[in-house]
């Protein structure tokens, strides 16, 4: 469980590997304003194929849901999966929170808990994150993470679909 303090209110998060339950959640966060940078939202067929990838990362990546205590209430997703970036393996972390749950540091803390998960396995030199050059607050998460800035860059998602996104790198090893 990793903990952090914001205001005079205690915020507790924790990771938990992605599990059959978490269905409900992907269509929670499946909503205009949560997929505005993605590309828009995603249909029931597109939904169950992400929950089945999601399950099925295995060795390349795992998806956790953020709980949040003492409510213990499932509020968003951050992830990682192995890719390749300029011909060499990393990976790429990925978050989304609730809508009312943003603003409160739950992301920051989320991505925090699983770069220390990441750093542990010792597989890869990086970590890349990409989020769109019109999202503040991914952007911001990744430099109060200390991820470093490569360039601004075309991004494929969802397949077949192309945004303007950052290049952000955290060197890990």
């Amino acid at each position: 469980m990793i903990g952090i303090s914001k205001r005079t209110k205690e915020t507790r998060i924790e990771i938990k590997p992605w599990n059959d339950k978490d269905l409900d959640l992907l269509f929670q966060l499946n909503i205009p304003e949560m997929m505005e940078h993605l590309g828009g939202p995603e249909s029931k067929e597109q939904i169950l194929k992400r929950h089945q990838r999601y399950l099925q990362l295995e060795d390349k990546g795992c998806m956790y849901s953020i709980i949040l205590f003492p409510e213990a209430e499932t509020v968003g997703s951050v992830g990682y999966w192995q890719t390749v970036r300029n011909n060499e393996n990393v990976y790429e972390i990925g978050w989304s929170v609730l809508t009312s749950y943003q603003g409160k540091g739950i992301a920051s803390v989320a991505v925090k808990a699983l770069i220390a998960k990441i750093k542990a396995e010792r597989k890869y030199k990086y970590i890349h994150a990409f989020p769109s050059i019109t999202n503040p607050a991914s952007n911001a998460i990744c430099r109060k993470l200390e991820f470093t800035l490569l360039s601004e860059c075309e991004f494929e998602y969802p397949r077949g679909s192309f945004m303007r996104c950052n290049d952000w790198r955290l060197e890990i090893v």
